[in-house]
């Protein structure tokens, strides 16, 4: 095993500490192996430029982020990965910019300062994820879940999508079947983060519907929690429509407010959900299910 440390400034506000928060208490699933002191994470992930297992460790100091990797694989490419899952490479100097032409988001910035959006560790495992919620609540599909990294994991990281194909025992409502497509797409290169990151929003939910049992909900999904693209929208979330009605007033729709957000769409928006978690309880802030 070898370890990379890379160190470097990150733009704009931030705090780890708000984001481990929001990773652990709001994300659709919480990494078990998440820990640390305040402004620390610790977790672990099969990095998809090689599905290799990686131990990580982040720490903030200032502005400064230190990010040390273990394994033995592409460990430049997971620390890249690493800045990816947690927000660290999106340049956030206009972000308080968005407060000064939205209160709205002032709001939400004045009680979350430096909350950076924390992703799934790849779109690989959002994809899993949205395929172990369909027709399922999240109870269930958590279950399921530590099954599976029990079983077929590396020391507490998901499995790799090699492992995931040695999956041979029947889910329900056909998730095995979809797990394995999943697990392909990903071989495949269909899932890359990198990849998905680079293309437009649009292509990458496109690229992503190929990869069977994923539709539109669970695309978006993928792309925004799991490349964790900064700029971008759902079109299939009820309970953001809902918040945008509670916070700006009826008659206003997601298309016509979020144009104040640019370029940091995926940042207000989910900023937005939290603030209606806030509002109607903690399981009110976690992801509506993936597609039936």
């Amino acid at each position: 095993m070898v370890q990379h440390a890379v160190e470097f400034e990150v733009a704009g506000p931030w705090s780890l500490d708000r984001s481990r928060e929001f990773w652990e208490e709001l994300a659709p699933l919480a990494p078990a192996s998440a820990a640390g002191a305040a402004e620390q994470v610790r977790t672990v992930f099969h990095a998809d430029a090689d599905w290799r297992r990686v131990a990580a460790e982040v720490t903030q100091y200032g502005s400064t982020a230190r990010v040390v990797v273990v394994g033995d694989g592409d460990l430049d490419a997971a620390a890249e990965q690493v800045r990816r899952f947690l927000s660290l490479d999106v340049d956030a100097r206009g972000w308080p910019t968005v407060a000064e032409r939205d209160p709205v988001i002032a709001d939400v910035q004045a009680r979350w300062p430096g909350l950076r959006p924390c992703g799934f560790h790849s779109p690989y495992e959002a994809a899993t994820w949205a395929v172990l919620t369909q027709r399922t609540g999240m109870t269930s599909a958590r279950r399921m879940r530590d099954d599976l990294v029990s079983r077929y994991g590396t020391d507490g990281a998901f499995p790799s999508p090699e492992a995931l194909l040695g999956l041979d025992f029947e889910l329900p409502w056909r998730k095995t079947e979809y797990l394995h497509s999943v697990a392909d797409a990903a071989l495949d290169g269909l899932l890359d983060g990198a990849r998905l990151r680079a293309l437009g929003p649009a292509a990458a939910v496109r690229q992503v519907q190929q990869v069977k049992g994923l539709g539109v909900f669970s695309a978006e999904l993928v792309v925004l929690r799991g490349a964790n693209h900064p700029d971008t929208l759902p079109t299939q979330e009820r309970r953001l429509e809902a918040e945008i009605t509670e916070r700006y007033g009826p008659g206003r729709g997601l298309a016509e407010v979020s144009e104040n957000w640019r370029p940091y769409r995926t940042w207000a928006a989910l900023h937005l959900r939290v603030l209606h978690g806030e509002r109607m309880g903690p399981t009110a802030a976690r992801p509506a299910r993936a597609d039936r």
